[in-house]
């Protein structure tokens, strides 16, 4: 079976620190893949903050995800602190990637926990199409 492989980007646009929730736990005893991707989301909702944005409200533009590809890496527990580094990736004219660097410090060592991209078009709710990105916006993406 192939498995899918993301190279993240050198260059960080973007850093949270979010806490693993005892309801982020599986049957498994660790990180359950819907929680990953909601701490995922999180992180981009605070990226987006941090200029004033929201997902729907980006210089007249709204987001929708496209894609999503998560590559676990080790496991992550109930106490454990992610650190999720959020890079930009290919920026066209309706859409970008973003790709996500997910570890977290145990015993003073830094894991790694997963690799994850999304693919985000920049939509427009009201017409039901996909829209440009707006130049402000391509700024923000690549501070």
């Amino acid at each position: 079976m192939a498995r899918i492989k993301l190279s993240i980007p050198e260059k960080k646009i973007f850093t949270a620190h979010i806490p693993v929730r005892i309801t982020d736990i599986n049957y498994g005893d660790h990180l359950g893949n819907d929680a990953l991707v909601s701490i995922i989301h999180e992180a981009r909702m605070q990226w987006l903050a941090s200029s004033g944005y929201t997902e729907l409200r980006i210089e007249g533009a709204s987001l929708i995800m496209s894609d999503l590809a998560v590559e676990y890496k080790g496991e992550s527990f109930y106490g454990d602190t992610l650190t999720i580094n959020i890079a930009a990736g290919e920026i066209n004219k309706i859409s970008f990637e973003l790709y996500y660097e997910i570890t977290t410090m145990r015993n003073e060592k830094k894991l790694l926990i997963a690799h994850a991209k999304t693919g985000i078009v920049c939509y427009d709710y009201d017409a039901k199409k996909v829209t440009g990105i707006p130049p402000a916006f391509i700024d923000f993406l690549k501070a």
